[in-house]
């Protein structure tokens, strides 16, 4: 098997306003240089709107469309329609969205367009909060951060909403997981993804934040690593909603994950012990659907 080797070309311009070690930034890079420059990229609100720039500014060398929080996926389906009655086939439309305008603001306009089967690629970078106006609790939000939306010293109770078996329900053809630390993985399946054509393609990929999650810039990518080794976020691809495939396993504890990260310092062991437990159960759940269908 030949080594891959991650393309040279870069799709961004040096000087954007992303905060140091800003995991949504190095995703971008990463996606675009899967993408190339046949793209064009929907960006509704959220920090992506911020660092792309104002127009006639940009920090992209691609085409941008800015648009409102909940419609990236209407806008992308009515993009692809424009170049399509244009006869432009080469084109790939990529709406990028965060977490909060993908799991929750953005919900309703995604389903329809993925009920339709619309011929894009939907990406959601996922920060796990609504970084851009100041860390509030989403529904990506996972169980124990504590954010400034969680009343007092509380922090959210409730489990983190699981978009990829939501997307992978609509039967489109491809939803995958991807992470800024496995920069080759992740452009493989951007890469696979464009190459599909046809039907909606999701990717969701996990963008460590180091000013909502209070870490150090430069722990960035590695907590992003440990997210996948602790399987607190596993990588893997659903295809036509039914065949999964795992592409790493992870062996580590939670607590490697956890205990170096400021939103999650008031939690105690017993805590600790708790999302071990439930981490466990939704990496079983993963495993037994890579599992093969029983004969009829």
């Amino acid at each position: 098997m030949t080594q891959f080797k991650i393309p040279d070309m870069d799709y961004m311009y040096p000087g954007h306003v992303g905060c140091p070690g800003c995991g949504a930034t190095i995703a971008m890079r990463f996606a675009l240089k899967a993408m190339g420059e046949k793209t064009m990229v929907v960006i509704p609100a959220c920090c992506w709107g911020v660092i792309a720039g104002p127009y006639p500014q940009s920090s992209l060398k691609v085409p941008i469309l800015q648009t409102a929080f909940a419609t990236a996926g209407a806008t992308a389906s009515g993009l692809r329609a424009a170049l399509d009655m244009k006869g432009d086939s080469e084109t790939t439309v990529m709406a990028w969205a965060g977490d909060g305008g993908t799991f929750d603001i953005g919900i309703q306009a995604l389903s329809g367009a993925v009920e339709r089967n619309e011929d894009f690629i939907y990406v959601c970078y996922d920060n796990e909060a609504y970084m851009n106006t100041g860390v509030q609790r989403s529904s990506a939000t996972p169980f124990g951060t504590r954010t400034t939306t969680t009343p007092g010293k509380g922090w959210k109770k409730s489990r983190k909403k699981n978009m990829v078996e939501i997307l992978a329900a609509h039967r489109i053809p491809y939803a995958a997981t991807a992470s800024i630390a496995y920069p080759e993985d992740m452009i493989q399946k951007f890469d696979k993804a464009r190459r599909m054509k046809g039907g909606t393609r999701f990717l969701h990929v996990f963008a460590t934040c180091p000013t909502g999650w209070r870490i150090p810039s430069e722990m960035s990518v590695k907590i992003a690593r440990l997210a996948v080794q602790s399987n607190v976020f596993p990588l893997y691809e659903v295809e036509n909603g039914v065949d999964y495939t795992i592409n790493i396993k992870g062996n580590r504890p939670v607590t490697d994950y956890f205990k170096i990260q400021g939103r999650f310092k008031h939690l105690t062991a017993k805590d600790f012990e708790q999302i071990q437990n439930m981490v466990d159960e939704d990496w079983d759940l993963l495993l037994r659907k890579t599992l093969p269908a029983p004969k009829r």
